[in-house]
């Protein structure tokens, strides 16, 4: 996940001027024909195998496409499994958000009377611990333990600072199965995959990922296929490319939380753009705009960004030869999915998001 409070000036060369979103034509629409004629050139010029896009558009599924090969060879389809990296996240923080509004548990109740890490167990500051803190990366873990000599530590007092933490995520997990007595993965089924109908999706190693995987690709062009024999909520997931825009359709919609939990999944803790990022950012604004205001910080799950008087809502991925990005904008029902096997994804997804929500402001944060 990209942080502001790690954001360095850039080099992008993104234009103040883009294209504009076109009607759809026919049995392909304007978007996809540019995509078609693109796309194949940015995989070979940043050697990334494959791309899977989805396209969100009046808060509807628009279309789905996949270019490149999964594996030496093999070409990627819609049936493709590809690592979500830490676009797992969301699907988790989904999970207990559901679990919330079901009534089954509270955002703000302490950790602590369910589950305790054997590794903080003797510092006090584990009973301060919460789902909300959790999901909003307000635990004062590292990212994960392999960083601290592989024992959980504290490196603030929760709730007094952001920082990215896939450890806080599989902490919250774990209370959820403590508190639910039932597997993570299980919970996961029954409250997200199922009434969603994600039936390609799964934290862990199953039979029918046999020939699907999408093998990630080094920067030097090395592979590694991997895949994972146990959960954890913050990585690793296994998802197609339309199963992942179901769930982003299903976020968008509010379906199965509160009124409550859909705006506060909205809202950010505390905003983390220094003033000299924002300007950096700003820097590529349209010609002629009279203002330009960029707020970002992390909420339940998601980052969240203000543009000017626009939300954006989004995560990103990343791991060893992986790269996928997700967002959607509220108040215009549109939403992009864009799944890689590639360490360079990150240059093929920018541009593609400057085709299909061009925001030079926007693209300059990826």
């Amino acid at each position: 996940m990209r942080f502001w409070l790690a954001l360095v000036s850039t080099t992008l060369m993104i234009s103040a001027s883009f294209a504009q979103d076109a009607p759809k034509v026919s049995q392909r629409s304007h978007l996809q024909q540019r995509l078609d004629q693109s796309v194949p050139q940015w995989l070979k010029k940043h050697d990334v195998p494959s791309v899977a896009i989805a396209y969100i558009e009046n808060g509807k599924l628009a279309w789905t496409a996949v270019y490149g090969d999964q594996s030496p060879s093999v070409p990627a389809t819609e049936k493709t499994l590809y690592n979500a990296a830490s676009l797992t996240k969301p699907i988790s923080a989904e999970l207990i958000l559901r679990l919330v509004s079901a009534g089954k548990m509270s955002l703000d109740e302490p950790i602590s009377v369910y589950w305790i890490d054997p590794d903080v167990k003797d510092n006090p500051w584990h009973k301060l611990l919460t789902p909300r803190l959790c999901l909003s990366h307000q635990t004062g873990f590292p990212n994960w333990r392999a960083q601290t000599n592989n024992m959980l530590t504290f490196q603030w007092e929760p709730g007094t600072r952001t920082g990215y933490s896939g450890e806080g995520y599989d902490y919250v997990a774990r209370f959820a199965e403590k508190k639910m007595g039932m597997p993570f993965e299980q919970l996961a089924q029954q409250y997200v995959f199922d009434p969603i109908g994600m039936n390609d999706t799964s934290y862990t190693s199953r039979p029918w990922y046999a020939g699907r995987l999408a093998i990630p690709h080094g920067a030097k062009g090395e592979t590694e296929p991997k895949t994972s024999a146990a959960w954890t909520a913050a990585d690793l997931l296994r998802t197609t490319i339309g199963d992942y825009a179901k769930f982003l359709l299903s976020v968008m919609n509010s379906e199965k939380v509160t009124t409550q939990i859909a705006a506060e999944r909205l809202t950010s803790t505390r905003n983390l753009p220094t003033p000299e990022q924002e300007k950096q950012v700003c820097a590529y604004e349209e010609a002629g705009a009279t203002k330009c205001q960029v707020a970002a910080g992390l909420g339940l799950g998601w980052q969240v960004i203000k543009h000017n008087d626009v939300t954006i809502i989004d995560h990103d991925g990343s791991d060893w030869g992986v790269r996928t990005l997700a967002f959607f904008v509220p108040e215009r029902r549109i939403g992009v999915v864009i799944l890689t096997n590639g360490d360079h994804g990150t240059e093929v997804e920018r541009e593609i998001v400057r085709i299909l929500y061009p925001d030079a402001v926007f693209v300059a944060t990826l």
